[in-house]
């Protein structure tokens, strides 16, 4: 362990690898609402946050659940298309409660391009959020529609359909084949504009 005279010891939520806050204080600095996206093993999550003296303002607020039990949604609630939703959804409801624009926030995940996170900041921006991001980190559209799933499901099942039954058990049981996934997303989104009036 560190000693001497200089040595600080670091805040608890840094210790504990939750909270960067040199990055905090550069977003906090900015006087701009927060878009939040952060991802688990199994779901995404998005927030609107604005800086109080007592502590973040959640205005807004999206998990993945949200889109099977208020959408229909039959895909996982962890992927690329998942994580597209979940953002487009956040930025509709964040409209909706008159924010325009926000900065991204992903925490402490890294910036790797074409990824969960770059998906969901891509939702956001595509329902008319204002989101600083270079675009070239966005996954491509065929991602974020899920073609890359149905095509690994399509191939799985004709070389070794074990594995595919296996592999995809949960979409099998929640009764979508995945390979038609892209189209079932198209649906879901397509919902999820209408019943903002965005159609």
């Amino acid at each position: 362990m560190a000693r001497g005279a200089r040595y600080r010891v670091p805040f608890r939520r840094r210790r504990e690898g939750l909270t960067n806050y040199y990055k905090r204080r550069k977003m906090l600095l900015s006087g701009k609402p927060r878009l939040v996206v952060r991802k688990t093993l199994n779901h995404m999550i998005a927030q609107i946050a604005v800086a109080k003296p007592e502590g973040d303002e959640i205005v807004v607020m999206v998990h993945s659940n949200e889109l099977r039990r208020d959408y229909g949604w039959l895909g996982d609630t962890n992927n690329i298309p998942a994580a597209y939703l979940v953002g487009l959804l956040v930025g509709l409801k964040a409209l909706k409660a008159g924010i325009k624009e926000a900065i991204p926030d992903i925490g402490l995940h890294r910036a790797i391009p074409k990824t969960r996170v770059f998906s969901a900041l891509k939702g956001a921006i595509d329902a008319g959020l204002k989101v600083p991001c270079d675009p070239s980190m966005f996954p491509p559209e065929d991602r974020i529609r899920g073609e890359h799933i149905a095509s690994y499901a399509k191939a799985l099942e004709a070389n070794e359909p074990e594995v595919y039954l296996r592999r995809f058990s949960g979409y099998l049981k929640r009764g979508l084949d995945p390979k038609v996934l892209p189209e079932h997303f198209e649906k879901i989104k397509n919902l999820i504009l209408a019943r903002f009036n965005r159609a």
